[in-house]
C-alpha cells in the first residue's frame, strides 16, 4: 500500500493473470485520508493497450474510490512474461463540493504551483489460476452406487443411467440365483419323497409275494397289475427329476 499525504493506493502493482486473446482486469482502491476533496488522474505509458475507468475523479473526504484497469486482449505473449508498461496516479486537493466535471488538466500542472502528489505503479503478469481438477465419484464395495456430479452441480445423465442399470442387473442376478436355489431344493425334496414311496411299495410287494407263497392261492391278476403300474409311474417320475 502506498501511503501519501492525500491518498492511500492499494495495491502497488497492477497484476494481470495473462491469457492470450482475453481481456483481463484488475482494481485499484483509493482511500482519502484527509478532510478535503481530492481529485485524481490516472496516466499510462501505453494508452492503446489499457482502458481505465474512471481515469479521473474526485474522492470524497474520508472515503474510498475504486478504479478498474482493463488490459485489451493480446495476440502474442511477451518475452519471459515481462512487461515494461507503467502507470502514474496523480492526486491534488480540490475545492469543496468538487465533482468530476470540475477537474481540469491545469489542476495537475506542477509548474502552476499546484501541490500534486504522484504514485508510480508497474504492471506485472502472473500465471492464470488453474481450474479445479474433476473429482470422480464411484460406488465402494458393499455400498449403494452414486451418480457423479458435474462442475455446475448437475447430475451426469449418462453416468446415472449406467450406474442404475448395473445396480438393477445385480439385483436381478441375485433374484434369479435365489429362485434357482429354491427350485433345486423343491425338486430334491420331491425326489427324496418319491424314493421313499417306491421303497415302501417294494416292501409291500415283497410282503404280498411272501403271503402268496404261504397261502399258495396266488394273487389276483388285477392286483399285481395295479402294483406294477404304480411302480412304472414312480420310475417315470424319478427319471424326470
Amino acid at each position: 500500500m502506498s501511503t501519501g499525504q492525500l491518498l492511500s493506493i492499494e495495491p502497488q502493482e497492477l497484476q494481470f493473470p495473462f491469457e492470450l486473446r482475453k481481456q483481463i482486469s484488475c482494481s485499484l482502491n483509493l482511500s482519502n485520508k484527509t478532510d478535503n476533496y481530492v481529485a485524481f488522474k490516472v496516466k499510462t505509458t501505453n494508452p492503446k493497450k489499457y482502458c481505465v475507468r474512471p481515469n479521473t475523479g474526485v474522492v470524497l473526504p474520508r472515503s474510498t474510490c475504486n478504479v478498474v484497469v482493463t488490459m485489451q486482449a493480446q495476440k502474442e505473449a511477451p518475452t519471459d512474461m515481462q512487461c515494461k508498461d507503467k502507470f502514474l496516479l496523480q492526486s491534488v486537493v480540490a475545492s469543496p463540493g468538487a465533482t468530476t466535471k470540475d477537474i481540469t488538466a491545469e489542476m495537475f500542472n506542477k509548474e502552476s504551483g499546484h501541490n500534486v502528489e504522484e504514485c508510480k505503479l508497474r504492471v506485472v503478469y502472473v500465471a492464470p489460476p488453474r481450474p479445479p481438477s474433476p473429482v470422480r465419484e464411484g460406488s465402494e464395495e458393499g455400498s449403494s452406487p452414486r451418480a457423479s456430479v458435474s462442475d455446475n452441480g448437475s447430475f451426469n445423465a449418462a453416468e446415472l443411467t449406467s450406474v442404475s442399470r448395473a445396480h438393477v442387473d445385480r439385483h436381478e442376478t441375485q433374484d434369479n440365483s435365489s429362485d434357482a436355489r429354491s427350485l433345486i431344493s423343491k425338486l430334491t425334496e420331491e425326489k427324496n419323497s418319491a424314493i421313499q414311496q417306491n421303497s415302501k411299495l417294494q416292501q409291500e410287494l415283497e410282503l404280498l409275494r411272501r403271503e402268496a407263497k404261504r397261502n399258495q392261492s396266488g394273487i389276483p391278476f388285477i392286483y399285481v397289475f395295479l402294483v406294477g403300474l404304480i411302480g412304472i409311474i414312480l420310475g417315470y417320475l424319478l427319471k424326470r427329476t
